[in-house]
This record gives C-alpha cells, sequence and structure tokens, in this order.
C-alpha cells in the first residue's frame, strides 16, 4: 500500500499521547479519509441514545424527539441527507415520523466506534450523503493465531439518577484462528427524566437487545454472518403527536471478503431488516377524547447489496462497484373506540436506489495527496393507492385521495455525485486541505407520498401538517470547503470552514392545494382545534456555511485542554427566510488530568442563542446557556474500569434548541413550549473484561 499521508501521520500523534483525556481519547483522524471516530469505550456518554455521541465530534449534533430518538444533524444538514450505517447496513426506519432513526438500531453497549467522515463524504462510502456520513462499526469479537478456541467477554453497566435509568450489556466471544463466534444482550430502562423544574413526560424507555454473530476465515477468504433483534417497549417521544408502543426489528447481514492478492480485494454484502412499529396518543400521554384517540401500525422492509474491489498500485487505489437498496412502507392510522375509521397513510410506499461508483485515492508526491470521485444512482419511487375515513366522509379529504391515486405516481430520478479533494502537506506539523463536490438526494417517501395533511414528516416536530408533492426534483448540493491541519508535541488544532448551495432543496411551504387548506379549517371548525394550515413539500434554494475546529493543547505532562466549536447558518435564498431547526453556535471545552491508573475531566458546554429562526414553520428562538460536566474514571484492575460523573452539576435550566417542542400534556410544561434539557445528572459506570 502507498505511504500513508500526513492524515496518518496526524492520527499517529493523537493516539500515540496517551496522557491526554477527553476529546483526544474520542477523536481521531484516521487512515486515508478524514474522519472522527468516537471510541465508545473512552466516551463517558451514559444516554440511552447513541447518537448522543455525535456531539463530540465537530460539525456534529442530534436533534431529539424523545430519549431514543436522536436524529444525527451534521453542519446544519439532518435526518435523511446524513448517511447513516451499521457495519455497512444501511437501514430505512419503520417509523413514518422516524421515533426509530437509524442510530435507534445501534446500542452503545454493542458498539466497537462511531465515525463520522467529517464534511464531502466519498462516494464508496453512502449512497445519498449530500450531509455527510456516520458508520457504526460494532464489537465483532477477533481472531486469535492459535487452533485452540479462547473465550473473552465483556460486561457493561451503568445507572444514571436524571430518569433512574440502568443500562446492562454483556458479549461473550469465542474465537480461533478460523473462526469467531459472538452472542450479546442488553436490557435498558428509565423513567420519566427531570429537569430544574420539574419532569419531562413522558420520556420514559424500555429496550432489550440481542445480538449473534459467526465469522469464518482460511487463507484469502473470510465469511461474516451477523443476527440481531431490537425490542423497544413503551418510550415518550414528548415532541411527536405519539409515543411508542413498541418497536421490534430482526437485522441480519452476510459478508464475504476475497484478497485476491496484495493489490486486490473484493468485498460484499448482502443485508436486509424486518421492521414493525406501533404508536398511539393515548397510552402513554394524557388521552385526548375518545373520538379522538389515535394509533399507527407501520413496518418497513429493507434489502441491500454492496459489492466493492478495491485496487492497489504504487501511487494509490482504485476503489470501484455497485450497491442497491431497497426499501418498502406501510403505515395505517385507526382508533380503537372507533372500527369504521381508519387511514391508509403509505399504502406500499417502495424507494429503491441503485448505484455504481468510482473512486481514486491518488499520492502525486510526498506533499501532495488526492481523493476524485465519482456517482451515478437511480432512484426509482412509487406507490399503491390509498384511501381513508376522511376521504369517504369529507369532499376535501377525498378530492386529496383521488388526485393522488390518479396521479402518475412513478417516479424516477438519476443523479450523478462528483467528489474532488485535495491535501498538501507544507511541513511535518502543518497540511492544507480543499476540496469541492456535487452531491443529490432524491425525496423521501414522506415528501413524495404523504396525502392527508398529517405530521408523519420523518420528525421534523414543527407542529404543522404536510402533504407530499409527487413531482418533487432531487436536492443538489453545490460544495467547497477548505481547511489545514496543525500537530506538534503539545497542540493539535484542525478547523474546517464550508459554504453548501443546496438547489431544489425540500421543505415545506404554505400549501397551495386548496383541499388540502380546506381540510384542516373543516377539522379545526369539528373539533375546536386551531392548527395552522398546512404545509406542503416543495423545492426551494438554500444555502447553508460555516466553520467547525477541534483542538488540543497538552499543558504538561499531567494536564491537557481539549475543545469543538462549531458555527453553521442555514437561509432560504429565494425568501427571506431561515432554514428550521439549525444548531446555534457553540463550544465545548475540558480541562483533563491524567494519571497512572485513573483520569478526570471537567468540561464547560456553552450554546449561544439562537435567533436565525424559520418563519415559514413557526420556529421559537431559544437563549443561550452554558453547563458544567464532571467525569472520573478509574482503571481498578487490567480487567475492570470503574467510571463516575455527574452531568449539569449545577442543574441548569435551559432548552436545547433542535429539542423540540412540548406535544403532550404536562404539568410542568405548558404544550407547545420548548422541551427544556435534561437537570443534574450523576452517574456511574462499571466495566469488566475477560
Amino acid at each position: 500500500m502507498a505511504k500513508l499521508s500526513y492524515c496518518a501521520a496526524l492520527a499517529s500523534a493523537f493516539v500515540g499521547t496517551g496522557t491526554l483525556a477527553g476529546h483526544l481519547e474520542e477523536l481521531v483522524v484516521t487512515g486515508s479519509y478524514d474522519t472522527r471516530t468516537i471510541d465508545v469505550n473512552s466516551a463517558l456518554v451514559i444516554s440511552a441514545d447513541a447518537a448522543q455521541l455525535l456531539k463530540h465530534a465537530p460539525g456534529a449534533n442530534v436533534n431529539g424527539n424523545g430519549p431514543l430518538t436522536g436524529i444525527v444533524q451534521y453542519r446544519g444538514m439532518y435526518g435523511s441527507r446524513v448517511a447513516t450505517s451499521m457495519d455497512g447496513r444501511q437501514i430505512a426506519p419503520a417509523g413514518p415520523n422516524w421515533m426509530d432513526p437509524p442510530l435507534s438500531y445501534a446500542a452503545a453497549g454493542q458498539l466497537e466506534s462511531l465515525e463520522l467522515y467529517r464534511g464531502i463524504a466519498p462516494v464508496s462510502v453512502a449512497q445519498e450523503s449530500i450531509g455527510g456520513a456516520v458508520t457504526v462499526k460494532t464489537n465483532r469479537g477477533t481472531y486469535t493465531d492459535s487452533e485452540d478456541f479462547a473465550l473473552s467477554g465483556k460486561i457493561l453497566g451503568n445507572a444514571q439518577s436524571v430518569n433512574s435509568g440502568s443500562h446492562l450489556n454483556a458479549a461473550l466471544y469465542a474465537a480461533n484462528k478460523n473462526h469467531r463466534i459472538k452472542i450479546g444482550l442488553m436490557t435498558e430502562t428509565g423513567d420519566d427524566a427531570d429537569f430544574a423544574d420539574g419532569n419531562i413526560t413522558p420520556s420514559e424507555y424500555d429496550r432489550q437487545r440481542y445480538d449473534v454473530g459467526y465469522g469464518y476465515q482460511n487463507g484469502r477468504h473470510s465469511i461474516q454472518l451477523d443476527f440481531s433483534n431490537s425490542d423497544t417497549g413503551e418510550t415518550g417521544t414528548p415532541a411527536l403527536p405519539m409515543d411508542i408502543d413498541f418497536i421490534e426489528g430482526d437485522l441480519y447481514s452476510l459478508s464475504y471478503t476475497f484478497a485476491a492478492s496484495t493489490d486486490l480485494s473484493v468485498e460484499a454484502k448482502i443485508y436486509g431488516a424486518d421492521l414493525e412499529h406501533g404508536m398511539s396518543n393515548f397510552h402513554l400521554r394524557n388521552a385526548p377524547p375518545p373520538p379522538m384517540w389515535r394509533r399507527n401500525l407501520a413496518n418497513t422492509d429493507n434489502a441491500g447489496l454492496k459489492v466493492k474491489a478495491i485496487l492497489q498500485d504504487d501511487e494509490g487505489n482504485w476503489t470501484f462497484g455497485i450497491d442497491s437498496f431497497q426499501a418498502e412502507h406501510d403505515s395505517d392510522i385507526d382508533n380503537p373506540n372507533n372500527p369504521m375509521f381508519f387511514v391508509t397513510n403509505f399504502n406500499s410506499a417502495e424507494r429503491n436506489v441503485l448505484g455504481v461508483f468510482l473512486e481514486r485515492q491518488h499520492h502525486f508526491s510526498e506533499q501532495w495527496r488526492g481523493e476524485f470521485g465519482i456517482r451515478y444512482n437511480r432512484v426509482e419511487m412509487d406507490s399503491a393507492e390509498v384511501d381513508g375515513a376522511p376521504a369517504r366522509m369529507m369532499p376535501p379529504a377525498g378530492a386529496l385521495r383521488d388526485t393522488f391515486n390518479n396521479a402518475d405516481r412513478d417516479q424516477t430520478d438519476n443523479n450523478t455525485d462528483l467528489v474532488a479533494k485535495l491535501w498538501y502537506a507544507v511541513s511535518d506539523s502543518t497540511s492544507w486541505y480543499a476540496g469541492i463536490a456535487q452531491k443529490h438526494r432524491a425525496p423521501s417517501f414522506q415528501e413524495r407520498y404523504l396525502w392527508l395533511p398529517l405530521q408523519a414528516t420523518a420528525g421534523l416536530a414543527d407542529g404543522f401538517t404536510y402533504t407530499g408533492n409527487i413531482q418533487l426534483d432531487s436536492e443538489v448540493s453545490h460544495q467547497i470547503e477548505a481547511g489545514f491541519d496543525y500537530s506538534v508535541d503539545n497542540l493539535k488544532i484542525s478547523p474546517r470552514v464550508y459554504y453548501h448551495q443546496v438547489d431544489d432543496y425540500i421543505q415545506g411551504t404554505p400549501s397551495g392545494v386548496t383541499p388540502a387548506v380546506m381540510f384542516v379549517r373543516m377539522m379545526n371548525a369539528n373539533n375546536g382545534t386551531n392548527n395552522p394550515d398546512p404545509l406542503q413539500f416543495n423545492n426551494v434554494e438554500a444555502e447553508i456555511y460555516g466553520v467547525d475546529i477541534d483542538w488540543a493543547w497538552q499543558l504538561n505532562s499531567d494536564w491537557s485542554l481539549a475543545g469543538i466549536v462549531n458555527y453553521v447558518r442555514g437561509k432560504r435564498d429565494d425568501i427571506d427566510d431561515n432554514l428550521y431547526r439549525i444548531a446555534p453556535p457553540n463550544t465545548s471545552v475540558s480541562l483533563n488530568y491524567t494519571a497512572e491508573s485513573w483520569r478526570a475531566s471537567v468540561e464547560s458546554v456553552v450554546y449561544a442563542k439562537q435567533d436565525d429562526v424559520s418563519e415559514t414553520n413557526a420556529e421559537q428562538e431559544t437563549a443561550g446557556y452554558g453547563i458544567l460536566n464532571l467525569r472520573g474514571t478509574w482503571q481498578a484492575s487490567e480487567a475492570l474500569q470503574l467510571a463516575a460523573g455527574v452531568d449539569n452539576v449545577f442543574d441548569k435550566g435551559y432548552e436545547d434548541h433542535i429539542g423540540g417542542y412540548n406535544r403532550a400534556g404536562n404539568p410542568d410544561i405548558p404544550r407547545g413550549d420548548r422541551l427544556p434539557g435534561y437537570g443534574r445528572n450523576v452517574f456511574v459506570r462499571a466495566s469488566y473484561t475477560f
């Protein structure tokens, strides 16, 4: 393999500085791509939501609608715009409101790491990565050098005070030089969370999971078979109109790797998921009058394929391949008090993506390195006909149904992505970077096929009802970014600036569909509600720009500082308005002390106010705030590690701008107010490895 670039040298500097705690142990620049890897074993994040780990990476944040529903936000883009995969598998959520976003299937206790591709993602990594890419890696165990089997394992448990939450994970591995077997079990529960002035109701959660895996390697061949079952019970989502009753998911994959020679390797993977989801507006929160009870049963079938070949040469490598991902969604709404009421929300809504890609990593010289890629995606979508009791009783709803059923619902998008990135090593300590790209995203099935004004919007959580638009065009983002990496013995800093011009950005705009507006107004008159007029998903023009920085400073052999700075701005170009749910400027700084067998850190997290809000989405402004967190870890023995900490030490009352609005009856939080951040949280964690 060609000599590693400055990125690998910087990685060695980060990893080799063993005395640094805090961010440096969690954020690593690795290999031939500019990435940030979060070491789950070192990151003391006790949340059941694995997405919260990404707050330790520059540019990343989380849109939270409940304790298990974190939606990745990266540089102002979120949801399906950020490609998320687990061990190379895509996951299309079952919930039309993303109560089960992809990272909800990545239980933290089963993970090895989370990897964020910083900035422009390579075309080989994901099919649609207009907003970046995140990869989750699960711990599968390690082959040995002997024919005899060796047993190993890990038991991890934690408890926290803010919601009386607990987590217990156990994994057992058996391996020799040819075989490896894994069995993993996990259970976690939590009650309603506390905040400075009361409780967030409902915010309890309950989830179990088991994993089994088998790997085989012999000579140039290796095979890996994995199966996992995730079972989420009653879980609150106070920012959404319903709560989780259950989410049951089976995920499976089979992968094969062939090292044809020292220069050529081939990887193939097939995978799938069967996901079922039930939700309601009456079983966890205060129930509305019986005629307004709603229950939604949804299911999604996923199937994927990826074949990739990597060919090495003296100047770098070629990566080329083909991938396919298919998902079919069904969602039906009813009222258990009224057998006559039904809404076929989505009926066999299909979204199938077939892609081919070619990528070149090239070392021009000791100083210059480049990455160049091209990807073509063909996205085919379709839906069966829909119906519902409202359409049979109310003429406006009937008109919406008939218009949808008579439309040409079979739609195809042909998209081509282009990537070019360059790195220049000025010296052993300084390297410059620049990148440019064109990235696409075809509409989601919600954006295209939501026929009746509803809030099934993949977790937007703005309180508006929406209808889709079958004729939507794909989003296309023209991206440019630049920065440098500076690394000496005691100081590391890595800033990036970026700009995205997004043509045909998909955004809810005031609906011009007369039957949709009439329907919402008739429902208000019939039910005594005052819901605003609906929005419709349409193509608009937008721009996103900003800067993110991660840095670390080794003060002496025992003390260090580390931090992250994030700023992102999202605006509409076609009108004078801002994009919805953009994280405000924020920074975190940790002071770390490391001794021989223990380490401690004090972390300050500060968010500025956010007054650049979306008028279209009636978005509320938020004030700035700062909280203080304490962490401590003791390596009691080679096998046993104990940790403890306090989040929000001073029990600060604050509102997370991208945390959503309260939609449930709650004596401590008025409906429509922003959900508060969690109060003081004391936690302990124990990890035993054998």
